[in-house]
């Protein structure tokens, strides 16, 4: 991308302002070499976001941003109902509430002192929890259980017997999405979803074995229960099905509404209904019940983890760090142009990152400041880092997710093979399972951004502050 098309603000905030029909400017938090290797296209899709109805302050992108469907992936965007303001289902993205939950061992990495011992673990976790594409689990529900978990997300799985108690602390909202509708979920999406519940999915899903390889920030990592070669579970999956077919029914529907109505997009993809009309209210119905379904998934899978690792080190201890969402809509408070409000934030492929004291968070973060969890790719490690009052500022409050693709599935597929990239990754000490080649040759390292890169310029940009790296020793992939 044409670093000439941007106003240079600081090392790693570039900004353009608003031209054609953009209402506001377009801010992407990236160093000089993300950008120049970031395709045009987020370029396009970022202006493209600041044009629509009752957008406020900016469209943000992510240091991570990639080519995305409508809204980049990367991409944050506040609106305010009261301007008119939109919800968009390609601004929330197919997997809604796709996210990363984080688990504490009190193993350290000497328990995994053998080959054979890591391959005994690979192979356990990947038979009790089923991975890839209409990859299906044990359990089944009947239409009011799916009511019921579609209402209670994490609440839901742990009164069923999956997880603990305590979690609910340590998941964002609190293991719930209040104001979901399960009478705005299609008979189609409840059907894809049928056996899907406690499933990894495929893509760029995992469930990672990781040790924690460096600390950056000692009092941060205490605080979060961080430290060097002790063992750490991340999980990253979402809605399954279910999610997928929400945002596929509700952009058609939206595009039907933005004909009616007259509102002009720059793009189809854009599809978006007013925040206050009945479809709007509608689909922040059904996303809710989707992100409670991803919130359930993922106490599940937390849950059959939990179940491997006493299995195999008896006595040992699974704590939840935190559970964040990427890929959603929230109504949260922010101070926009003096006055806080509530507005309704977009984040698509981007995590939240709130600060120190921010009153969303429970009271063992309060003082630190939210868990943020962003993923790296096979073999190459993920980071945690500590939200910041800055990013409030910034980005409403938010941070990249991942190091984010730098290459398509299908290149990534014409340049590797996947027994290449397992073996390669068996020689650096990680462990891979997954029910497909091709997957594996689609999420080589590769194929993805120098995650060291994406997250040094979320901290020069303000949106977090490093605390830990991981590195992977098993994974679970899709």
């Amino acid at each position: 991308m044409d670093l000439s098309r941007f106003t240079r603000q600081a090392d790693c905030e570039w900004r353009v302002e608003p031209f054609g029909r953009m209402r506001v400017p377009a801010v992407i938090y990236a160093d000089a070499g993300l950008i120049e290797g970031m395709d045009d296209k987020v370029f396009e899709q970022l202006t493209n976001v600041a044009s629509l109805p009752g957008i406020v302050r900016a469209a943000y992108a992510m240091p991570d941003a990639h080519w995305g469907y409508g809204f980049p992936i990367g991409g944050v965007a506040a609106f305010d109902p009261d301007e008119g303001g939109v919800v968009s289902a390609g601004g929330v993205g197919f997997d809604i509430s796709c996210g990363v939950r984080a688990m504490l061992s009190d193993l350290r990495v000497d328990d995994l002192e053998t080959t054979e011992r890591k391959i005994e673990l690979a192979d356990a976790l990947f038979h009790t929890i089923p991975a890839g594409v209409g990859s299906k689990g044990k359990i089944r529900l009947s239409r009011e259980e799916m009511d019921a978990m579609l209402t209670g997300g994490a609440r839901w799985a742990v009164e069923r017997g999956f997880g603990a108690a305590a979690d609910l602390e340590r998941i964002e909202e609190h293991g719930r999405a209040a104001g979901a509708r399960p009478d705005a979920i299609s008979d189609k999406a409840r059907k894809r979803q049928a056996g899907e519940m406690g499933t990894l999915g495929s893509g760029n899903h995992y469930l990672e074995v990781q040790e924690v390889a460096e600390i950056f920030d000692a009092d941060a990592a205490a605080a979060f229960g961080l430290e060097k070669r002790r063992i750490v579970v991340c999980i990253h999956c979402g809605s399954r099905g279910l999610g997928h077919q929400v945002g596929t029914e509700y952009l058609r529907d939206m595009a039907i509404v933005d004909a009616e109505l007259g509102i002009e997009l720059p793009d189809r993809e854009l599809a978006c209904a007013p925040i206050n009309s009945e479809i709007g209210r509608r689909y922040l119905g059904a996303m809710r019940a989707a992100t409670n379904c991803a919130l359930a998934n993922r106490e599940i899978i937390g849950h059959l983890t939990r179940e491997v690792f006493a299995d195999l080190f008896p006595g040992s201890r699974l704590d939840l760090l935190y559970d964040v969402s990427h890929n959603t809509c929230k109504v949260e408070r922010h101070r926009i142009d003096g006055s806080t409000k509530d507005v309704h934030i977009h984040r698509k492929g981007a995590t939240r990152s709130f600060g120190p004291g921010h009153p969303d968070l429970p009271r063992g973060l309060r003082e630190t400041g939210q868990p943020v969890l962003i993923g790296g790719s096979m073999g190459a490690g993920s980071y945690v880092l500590a939200g910041t009052g800055l990013s409030e500022e910034k980005a409403f409050g938010t941070a990249c997710h991942g190091a984010g693709r730098s290459m398509s599935r299908r290149a990534a597929y014409r340049r590797w093979m996947g027994r290449q990239v397992s073996d390669e990754l068996f020689r650096q000490g990680t462990v891979i399972r997954s029910p497909s080649s091709r997957g594996i040759a689609e999420e080589a390292p590769g194929a993805y951004k120098d995650v060291r890169a994406v997250v040094d310029a979320a901290e020069k940009a303000g949106l977090a502050r490093k605390v830990a790296r991981l590195r992977p020793l098993v994974c679970i992939k899709g």
